[in-house]
């Protein structure tokens, strides 16, 4: 069966979740953390990826992040950290074989309002999970640096985040509020359908939108006609 093609778009960012095979271990303590950011850092850069927001679990990793040219970019940059990350860990503990599922899960995000929702959803993981009882407590995320101003090499704000204020301590603060209370159920849940259905996160006209510039389904299927093939003049 032939895999469905990534929604992409350049300068568009994406939400992706990469879980351990089997939803197996794939960071088992610190050092692990440690050395997937830093690969991160390096990888993203060296892509042309620009990440946003991130979370490290036990066995699945959260990104926000935005390829700045070539949509593919966040494809090779998830490739690399695998390859890079894999043979490390494999290492360290004396196994063979994949860690990581074969294949990232994504959905693009371009509105604000669903944006942030996503930078909330991220770094509050460690909260849902049970694992902390604020995001602050948790080490291994972007809260520190988004909500903080921590110094984190690997983020680089969104626009959006820089709209939050005129100044970073304004900016923190505004960041802040958005942990004041929980995101809505229906949200999350709509965050992880969509994820996992690698369509699009925001308002029906901006899934309208994107579904005409790829000339792709970007909402979950019903009965009737496909969706038309791509004008030859759009990539």
């Amino acid at each position: 069966m032939t895999r469905r093609a990534r929604l992409l778009l350049p300068g568009t960012p994406l939400h992706l979740i990469q879980r351990g095979n089997n939803r197996s271990v794939c960071f088992a303590d610190g050092d692990d953390c440690q050395a997937y950011l830093t690969l991160l850092d390096e990888v993203s850069r060296a892509c042309g990826v620009a990440i946003h927001a991130y979370v490290l679990m036990t066995n699945h990793v959260h990104l926000l992040a935005t390829p700045a040219q070539d949509p593919q970019a966040i494809s090779a940059m998830m490739k690399r950290l695998g390859q890079v990350y894999v043979q490390r860990f494999n290492r360290r503990y004396r196994r063979t074989g994949t860690l990581f599922e074969g294949r990232f899960r994504s959905c693009l995000v371009a509105e604000a309002r669903y944006l942030l929702a996503c930078h909330a959803y991220i770094e509050l993981n460690p909260l849902r999970a049970g694992m902390v009882a604020h995001p602050a407590e948790y080490r291994w995320s972007s809260y520190a640096a988004n909500a903080q101003g921590s110094p984190d090499p690997i983020i680089t704000p969104h626009a959006v985040i820089r709209e939050l204020g005129a100044t970073p301590i304004e900016r923190h603060a505004g960041y802040r509020e958005l942990f004041r209370e929980y995101l809505e159920e229906g949200l999350v849940d709509e965050i992880r359908q969509v994820t996992h259905s690698g369509l699009v996160l925001g308002t029906p006209r901006f899934q309208q939108q994107v579904a005409e510039l790829l000339g792709r389904r970007t909402v979950r299927g019903t009965p009737g006609r496909k969706p038309r093939p791509p004008r030859a003049d759009v990539e």
